[in-house]
């Protein structure tokens, strides 16, 4: 079909002039065409089927410590960061058990896993976390306890929990309270 390769041609030779563009022009131009989405983490802490959850001023409900990355900072550092901000607690990742792409939102969320042997208390701090508490994993996915995204994440923690059985590349752990 002649027509379809003609189609194709200028495209082909945009996708040829961009390669040879200096990188700092073809990211400006990547910027400026792709969709723009917020990039956070989270940290799941967990102990005998109870979730470490936060309720926090710009949320509804219960939801959990972490928080939107920093420009050039990598989802681990930025669990790690605002989980101490947010609880006081230092902690330790592996690698993210999930990936939650929200594409209305245009939301990016890391989530991390992190199992604990003991309820800790934890010092919230006044500015972002109001509150503090231990809640069964089953409480958080009824209706109205809390938002959409904590769901979403709950949700995948318990298919995470249900499809590995080795899960210790993922677990994190406490380093301080």
């Amino acid at each position: 079909m002649p027509g379809r390769q003609v189609l194709r041609r200028p495209y082909a030779m945009a996708l040829s002039l961009y390669r040879h563009l200096p990188r700092f022009l073809r990211l400006w131009i990547i910027r400026r065409v792709a969709p723009g989405h917020t990039v956070g983490a989270l940290a799941l802490i967990e102990h005998d089927g109870s979730l470490l959850v936060l309720k926090q001023r710009h949320r509804r409900g219960w939801t959990f410590p972490g928080g939107l990355l920093n420009r050039g900072e990598d989802a681990a550092t930025a669990v790690v960061r605002e989980v101490a901000e947010e609880t006081g607690l230092r902690v330790e990742v592996g690698q993210p058990f999930s990936t939650v792409v929200e594409p209305g939102s245009r939301r990016v969320d890391v989530l991390f896993w992190v199992r604990v042997d003991e309820r800790f208390p934890v010092r919230t701090a006044g500015e972002e976390a109001l509150e503090s508490g231990w809640v069964p994993t089953a409480e958080l996915i009824e209706p109205g306890a809390t938002d959409d995204p904590t769901r979403t994440a709950v949700g995948e923690l318990l298919r995470f929990h249900r499809d590995t059985a080795d899960a210790g590349a993922h677990r994190g752990r406490l380093l301080g309270a």
